[in-house]
């Protein structure tokens, strides 16, 4: 792999990520854009004990351009768009409407592909592995900014989900705090290590392999399942069986193994109501345990791939007991909907 970091017009960071050493990247950004001003500030809520990121700078982001403006594509034909180079591989961009910035963190924009019409499903395992290896490359160096606190690489698909540019990408962020939902998991972890001895993680993965019930898909690094108590319709979590606390720990083996894997998952995904049109809408999150806490290497790295969609044309809604009281009310089984995940392989 070969990274080549440029600067775009407003002093923005951008990274090509490329397969072949002797790529060339040396387009310029010649726009005349004005340096970024954000408005971002974390606050916290006194009851919850969470943090809530203020960003009304964010109002102005662009939404759901067509095709031919969309700022995710490589510049051609005298358009200049986020990627000054005429192709890439895969980019990684400091997002010009960052919900997190400076002493509040950092947001970051991941294309998989100058194919605006593609989707992650669809790539070559090769380009995945090149988007694994971003993800990788990305916490590692988000991590060694002392603001930085935890690192989360994610993919929203869809409409459904909020998705305002339809080209297939991801976002990193780079929190100043450790998230709740990590928080939550670790008490969880050190509860369950003063009960029994064990650890949380692995106990799980063991249970669902032993089942074998609500297993999805299992290799020879990885194992991905629906979890005893999923929270939505289909949701399905990658764990790789010998736990690691990042993406940066992952032996070469399970590297290896990994884009095979995941490329068919997400291919499941689309299958599940049909034929893939429309297109499955999902989150694709991966789980990575925070930098400076205790209880680190406690924490086991995860995928949590869900989608918001209950049944062909019907969406699961977080309504007044999961949006008013965070208890989900779950309609599909889980042995259920991992049945129905084993019957879309391809």
């Amino acid at each position: 792999m070969k990274k080549t970091s440029t600067k775009l017009a407003d002093g923005r960071e951008l990274l090509y990520y490329d397969l072949r050493d002797d790529t060339v990247r040396d387009a310029v950004d010649r726009r005349p854009l004005d340096a970024i001003t954000t408005a971002s500030e974390i606050r916290h809520d006194p009851l919850l004990g969470d943090a809530v990121a203020i960003a009304s700078h964010r109002q102005g982001r662009t939404y759901h351009p067509p095709a031919d403006e969309c700022p995710l594509c490589p510049s051609a034909d005298g358009r200049q768009s986020e990627i000054p180079d005429s192709d890439y591989e895969v980019v990684v961009f400091e997002n010009r409407f960052p919900s997190l910035a400076g002493d509040s963190g950092r947001c970051e924009v991941v294309c998989f592909t100058s194919d605006h019409d593609a989707s992650f499903a669809y790539l070559t395992e090769e380009r995945a592995a090149l988007v694994l290896a971003a993800w990788t490359d990305r916490t590692a160096e988000l991590a060694a900014m002392p603001q930085v606190e935890q690192v989360f690489c994610f993919e929203n698909r869809g409409a459904e989900i909020g998705v305002t540019l339809a080209h297939p990408h991801g976002q990193i962020y780079a929190y100043p705090f450790t998230t709740p939902r990590t928080a939550l998991m670790q008490r969880s972890a050190a509860a369950h290590r003063a009960r029994t001895g064990r650890n949380l993680f692995d106990d799980v993965v063991a249970r669902e392999r032993a089942d074998s019930v609500r297993v999805v898909l299992q290799g020879e690094h990885w194992i991905a399942f629906v979890p005893y108590a999923a929270h939505w319709p289909y949701e399905i979590h990658l764990h790789p069986i010998r736990r690691v606390p990042d993406l940066r720990a992952l032996d070469e083996a399970a590297r290896a193994e990994l884009p095979q894997i995941y490329l068919e998952l997400l291919r499941r995904f689309d299958r599940i109501f049909g034929e893939g049109r429309p297109p499955t809408p999902y989150v694709a999150a991966w789980h990575q345990a925070p930098f400076r806490t205790e209880g680190r290497d406690e924490f086991g790295l995860h995928l949590e791939l869900f989608t918001v969609r209950r049944t062909s044309g019907k969406l699961k809604y977080l309504a007044g007991s999961e949006s008013g009281m965070s208890v989900f009310v779950n309609d599909v089984p889980p042995e259920a909907a991992a049945r129905r995940l084993r019957e879309v392989a391809s």
